[in-house]
């Protein structure tokens, strides 16, 4: 009977379902999506501070793995949605219709990758020319470097900068700007400021130097994203959990200049969003340049709850 028993006890330290882990859900390649248009209750205001609104789409899938999309970036003609469980969804939009779309799972990761907190992938990069994408993961304080299929793993670094940031509090924000120099901003920390890093390259090379700086968001909201204007300067979006799944969210302009060593920059406020526009959990934000405008993207992510949305919304910029 020992060796059976030795073989049960195996099998329970080496499978997570049985260790009482939830594996995490993979979101297979070629899983349906659906998209549907979405106006706010009373219809959408002219303005909301200096955003255009320009239309919404409500995303749905019967896909086990999909929503909880954490991180959203624009290349490509295409929008990139990251989950905070590695799985991704890529979506080509043309008059308000799904043209085409991409379902997976990043290939390799933090860890063996049969949990949440080995693939709990917070912020996302890419590079518009060849695709490369950067990834921030929480709890494992990494920044990962993937091919433009997102399964290959490329590079990776664990910054002892980031080694003390919280847990559940990481790198939520990443931005790359177009001299090549990334911003990462931690969502959580003691006091009214984040720790933040300026890395002077590629953050996923371990030659890459690093400039501390912090970052003091609006009273009461925490960091959830970041990306570039195209004038250079930094746009963070801040969310806020008001209880009982109640959120609010503002977009703050950060000068370029400003972000320097040792610097605490807070930045200029564009937009609040909330109820009854929106009230949902916004996380991830992309920029884009269409016809001599500028356009912000925003999606929200329903932690995988089957009666929240996940929207994806686009504004204008003024």
């Amino acid at each position: 009977m020992r060796p059976l028993l030795l073989s049960i006890v195996a099998v329970l330290l080496v499978v997570p379902g049985y260790a009482g882990i939830d594996p995490v859900a993979r979101l297979a390649p070629g899983a349906e999506a659906r998209l549907e248009r979405y106006v706010p209750p009373g219809g959408w205001p002219a303005r909301i501070g200096r955003l255009e609104p320009v239309g919404a789409m409500v995303l749905d899938s019967p896909a086990t793995g999909f929503g909880g999309f954490s991180a959203l970036a624009l290349a490509g003609g295409r929008a990139t949605l990251l989950s905070d469980s590695g799985n991704w969804l890529r979506l080509r939009i043309a008059g308000g219709r799904l043209v085409s779309g991409e379902t997976g799972a990043l290939g390799t990761g933090p860890g063996r990758g049969w949990t949440k907190e080995d693939r709990d992938s917070e912020s996302l990069a890419v590079d518009p020319e060849s695709g490369r994408a950067w990834v921030g993961f929480e709890r494992a304080n990494q920044i990962w470097r993937y091919d433009s299929s997102l399964q290959r793993g490329e590079a990776h670094r664990a910054p002892r900068e980031m080694a003390r940031w919280w847990e559940n509090g990481g790198a939520e924000s990443l931005a790359r700007f177009p001299d090549g120099a990334f911003v990462a901003i931690a969502e959580r920390w003691r006091g009214a400021t984040r720790p933040a890093l300026l890395f002077l390259g590629d953050p996923a090379e371990r030659a890459t130097r690093i400039a501390r700086f912090s970052y003091r968001p609006p009273a009461g909201y925490d960091p959830s994203d970041a990306a570039v204007l195209p004038s250079g300067d930094l746009v963070v979006l801040n969310r806020r959990h008001h209880g009982w799944l109640r959120f609010s969210a503002k977009l703050v302009v950060v000068p370029r200049a400003a972000i320097r060593a040792g610097a605490i920059v807070a930045g200029h406020e564009i937009a609040t969003l909330a109820a009854p526009i929106i009230d949902e959990n916004c996380e991830g934000l992309a920029v884009s340049r269409e016809n001599g405008a500028t356009m912000l993207w925003l999606t929200t992510d329903n932690d995988q709850m089957a009666f929240r949305r996940t929207y994806l919304m686009k504004f204008r910029l003024r």
